[in-house]
């Protein structure tokens, strides 16, 4: 009884196998039943791309059309204005000239002594043995005319010591020669003789940026 049992058990507890039957099914040839297909994907990414493409080259676009903008503004205003900074720049040419005659003016009125101080400074300094007849002071020099005692060379003797003594003069610093301009000759008026000297003043400095 108990074997007969323990087989029924047994028996019942084999896994049930399907019945077999032919697969006649072409996978090939089945629709696709997926929710997306890869053709969505595909298709997506190509349009993304197309997308970020278009955009980028309308930014360049607009980014050129701007900057043609500016330039073409820009242009205009340069050739607007263009008129008057020409003129200006003429002017400030003609002050520019303007400016270095001045300059060249007042540095020669400068290097130029005045008479009067030239004259007190010299009869100050004159020995007792030189008479001064005449001054003539002109834009290039000083000529003094003298009247020297003594003989012929005690006469030419004092004419060179004074000439040396006006040239080592720091007063007379606006004089660079000192020359005799004749032989000394007695003047048969006075009795003395006759001397000439002349004192060139300095050419005045080039103005800076004027061409020679």
């Amino acid at each position: 009884m108990l074997s007969l049992l323990k087989k029924k058990s047994e028996a019942g507890e084999l896994p049930e196998v399907p019945s077999w039957h032919p697969n006649f099914r072409i996978r090939e040839a089945l629709p696709d039943v997926k929710v997306v297909r890869t053709a969505f994907f595909v298709n997506g990414a190509s349009i993304l791309v197309a997308a970020s493409l278009a955009i980028y080259v309308g930014i360049g676009e607009w980014q050129l059309y701007t900057l043609n903008s500016q330039i073409a503004a820009t242009q205009a205003q340069i050739n607007r204005d263009k008129p008057a900074s020409d003129l200006a720049i003429a002017q400030f040419r003609k002050f520019q000239g303007d400016e270095a005659k001045v300059t060249e003016v007042s540095a020669f009125l400068k290097s130029k002594p005045l008479f009067s101080e030239l004259v007190l400074r010299l009869a100050r300094t004159l020995p007792a043995n030189i008479a001064i007849d005449s001054l003539d002071l002109r834009e290039n020099g000083l000529t003094m005319r003298l009247a020297v005692r003594g003989d012929a060379a005690a006469a030419s003797g004092y004419a060179t010591t004074y000439l040396e003594q006006l040239r080592a003069d720091k007063e007379l610093s606006q004089f660079d020669e000192f020359t005799f301009t004749s032989t000394p000759m007695r003047n048969p008026a006075t009795g003395r003789m006759a001397v000439e000297f002349h004192l060139r003043i300095k050419p005045p400095a080039p103005v800076a940026g004027k061409k020679a």
